[in-house]
């Protein structure tokens, strides 16, 4: 990786309000405001030899799951650098791998302990063409070789033939109900298709995959939609407030806030009155839709492709304790957002240690003892790394 010493010699923090109104002068992100009195960072690497490292997940005894891209499953035999990785034995053969699609998200069912569950998100192919995506449930062996299948959850997401726009990110919210931000499949009509999962955030039993009874429409899973691409579902500690990462086209990424049943604005086929794609429109068209919630930040005129996002929680955080952060693909950054009361964004912090030195970064999860884990998306050689305050 190159080194970027020469040009990030502090962490940089961008007011929300100079977010989306600034630009380095060669317009590629925002002009910095002030330095952040926030901690040092630990950057410990876990392990190498991943590809594509997508989503993990923490198991009790103190083990960890990545999903990759390509369809493997890896189990850690820890958390902490030096750790050894096993390759689970599982059937993933039907999983197209292609373009943003492949095996995707993960969540760990929370009675793990005795039903040795856990769930996938993945693109999902029949007699060798693409079919959906699909939320997959599994069950881990006693032994821990080998992961089989025990359901398919949900079906019936669309999927785009070249993969593109596949989402695909499943959360436990606190109340417990499963929530999946999707993508919209690049298909124009879809974001403002309530009958259609794509573009949306779903919200659904994790044991059986029927809509929550208390959903915005009865019957249907459909929690929020109007979105283009849900990468990020993320739920803020003591408050059960619901904050989502979302791909713009070529600007103006979001960090939205969810409101049961409400619109984001997404509508690339205009009311119907254009086909195909038109990515020309806002991704919040307040035109066309008064009602659409309006994004809490904006990256303005560029695009950090903002991915997986996670609260950091406990006091050993100092001052960013609490904050929201979110990884970066085309940006190659970690982004810390701190955030008010109504989870307006007040700024946004890029500490030094991620600025481009680990390339494109995926997944971050939050373990149980409160250190952040991030993948790299690199494809060749990716990491899991573990990051902590420095003492």
């Amino acid at each position: 990786m190159r080194s970027t010493s020469s040009r990030v010699m502090s962490i940089i923090v961008v007011t929300a309000a100079a977010v989306a109104a600034c630009s380095t002068s060669d317009g590629t992100g925002p002009v910095p405001s002030a330095a952040a009195q926030a901690p040092a960072l630990n950057v410990e690497l876990v392990t190498g030899g991943l590809t594509h490292g997508w989503d993990i997940g923490f198991l009790p005894d103190g083990k960890v799951l990545v999903t990759q891209r390509t369809g493997a499953i890896a189990l850690l035999s820890s958390g902490l650098p030096g750790a050894t990785v096993t390759t689970l034995k599982a059937d993933t053969s039907t999983v197209q791998v292609r373009g943003e699609g492949g095996l995707m998200g993960l969540v760990v069912h929370p009675d793990f302990a005795t039903s040795r569950e856990f769930t996938t998100c993945q693109t999902q192919t029949e007699n060798g063409a693409p079919a959906d995506i699909r939320l997959v449930t599994w069950r881990l062996t006693e032994d821990e070789t080998t992961a089989t299948r025990v359901k398919e959850l949900l079906t019936g997401l669309p999927l785009a033939a070249n993969g593109r726009h596949s989402g695909c990110r499943p959360t436990l919210a606190a109340d417990g109900a499963l929530l999946v931000g999707t993508g919209d499949s690049a298909r124009g009509a879809v974001p403002q298709d309530k009958t259609s999962l794509g573009g949306k955030v779903l919200r659904i039993d994790l044991k059986t995959g029927t809509p929550l009874p208390d959903n915005p429409t009865p019957g249907s899973p459909v929690f929020t939609y109007g979105h283009r691409n849900v990468q990020g579902v993320a739920i803020r500690p003591g408050t059960g407030q619901v904050l989502t990462a979302e791909h713009g086209p070529d600007k103006n990424d979001e960090i939205n806030l969810l409101v049961p049943g409400a619109n984001y604005g997404w509508d690339p086929s205009q009311g119907g009155t254009v086909s195909g794609y038109d990515e020309s429109v806002p991704m919040t068209d307040l035109d066309r839709f008064p009602d659409a919630i309006p994004a809490k930040w904006e990256s303005g005129d560029t695009t950090e492709a903002i991915c997986a996002t996670a609260f950091l929680t406990g006091p050993q955080w100092g001052t960013v304790d609490g904050a929201l952060v979110a990884t970066a693909l085309k940006g190659a950054k970690l982004l810390l957002y701190t955030l008010d009361t109504e989870a307006n964004v007040t700024s946004v912090t890029i500490p030094p240690e991620f600025a481009d030195q680990y390339g494109r970064l995926r997944a971050s999860r939050t373990a149980p003892d409160g250190a952040l884990y991030v993948t790299t998306s690199n494809g060749t050689d990716d990491k899991l790394l573990r990051i902590t305050p420095k003492p």
